[in-house]
């Protein structure tokens, strides 16, 4: 059943990052912090990073902006740099990341 029509984030990201096993600890605290840091910034309308249902090793991120200026001032902040920096040494495999520019969206009645 179509819901009402939401404001609308121009740009969505998603991302997955499989984790080390060893370094799950680790990983889940740095999320932790950049998740908490990312939504005060301006132009972020939702951050989010959750463990994968399927896959308790694999960190799963659904981002939303305001714009493609929002996620460049995203990618020069002091916490996404300190996450980028340590990335490497915590994943297990290759990480995947989607951007879709988003035009229209509705919140479904489930």
């Amino acid at each position: 059943m179509w819901g009402q029509r939401v404001p609308v984030p121009k740009i969505v990201l998603q991302a997955s990052f499989p984790i080390d096993p060893a370094k799950r600890a680790e990983a889940l605290d740095l999320a932790t912090e950049l998740v908490e840091q990312s939504n005060e910034e301006p132009g972020a309308i939702d951050y989010r990073a959750a463990v994968d249902v399927e896959d308790e090793h694999t960190l799963r991120f659904f981002e939303q902006y305001e714009d493609a200026e929002a996620i460049a001032a995203h990618q020069g902040t002091d916490h996404f740099q300190r996450f980028e920096e340590r990335l490497p040494a915590l994943l297990a495999g290759e990480p995947r990341v989607t951007q879709f520019e988003v035009s229209e969206a509705t919140e479904q009645d489930l």
